[in-house]
């Protein structure tokens, strides 16, 4: 990886994204390409997410959301599952002191009670040593579907719907948003690795405003320098959320002041 750890100096502070998601594409086959098993590319895609933990904690970004392993991956040969189980134990037990020396609060967003149970164990740990840190967020997605999620949220609004708690009426976005695994967090940039363009059942909800920026990189490839680069293009989109441009609004501004000139 890249080494330099402090902000770059053409990237604007004012315009680092608070919280960015990563969907981390490509491990298999940048494994494939060096005549290597499949596995070899998932250790070293753990060691590049590592160090863009470190990279977002050190350039002052809030958060950081991985999609770790989606309710899709269970069908993938068992021998990668498998393999997959335990890698995520074997970096929670090494690397759990060292996040947490360095501020990270862990949090993990899916459906855990289909994992093995001493991986539970680990992330339950994870989770409970570091909840009082404050340096960054560092969220992973395990067993994880954009759409089960929503369907679970509905599914307990519903329930208090039936139970009088509140009524159909009084559900609003910022509750649904309130009853999902990210409890209303939203992503400002999202990248993707590989040269695919698609979500892939992540984040459906939270991503519909979120600034998204794909590469052909495959991710155990994915370093500081081409973390940078998807920064630049962040910070060069115009971010309206549905309203008008400045320079919309500026010029609208000086036409009203030529009418009542």
């Amino acid at each position: 990886m890249h080494a330099y750890s402090v902000l770059p100096d053409d990237i604007n502070p004012l315009c680092v994204p608070k919280h960015v998601a990563v969907i981390m594409d490509g491990n298999g086959r940048w494994a494939n390409q060096r005549c290597l098993p499949r596995v070899a590319g998932h250790r070293q895609g753990a060691r590049v997410l590592k160090d863009l933990l470190r990279c977002c904690k050190d350039w002052g970004i809030e958060a950081l959301t991985a999609y770790a392993f989606s309710t899709e991956n269970w069908k993938r040969p068992t021998t990668e599952v498998d393999f997959l189980m335990v890698l995520f134990e074997k970096m929670l037990k090494k690397e759990l002191m060292a996040m947490h020396q360095e501020g990270v609060r862990v949090r993990f967003i899916g459906d855990l009670s289909a994992l093995p149970p001493i991986l539970q164990k680990e992330m339950n740990l994870a989770v409970e040593e570091t909840a009082n840190n404050t340096a960054i967020d560092f969220n992973v997605a395990v067993n994880y579907g954009s759409r089960s999620e929503i369907t679970m949220a509905c599914q307990q609004i519903a329930q208090k719907v039936e139970q009088g708690a509140v009524t159909a009426c009084e559900v609003t976005e910022d509750m649904i948003a309130e009853h999902l695994y990210t409890q209303g967090s939203d992503p400002d940039l999202l990248i993707r690795t590989s040269g695919e363009q698609r979500l892939s059942n992540f984040l459906l909800w939270q991503l519909a405003y979120t600034e998204m920026v794909f590469t052909d990189a495959f991710w155990p490839d994915f370093d500081r320098a081409q973390f940078h680069r998807a920064l630049l293009i962040y910070q060069r989109r115009d971010r309206r959320f549905g309203n008008a441009s400045d320079a919309v609004l500026l010029q609208k501004a000086k036409e009203k002041a030529a009418l009542t000139a």
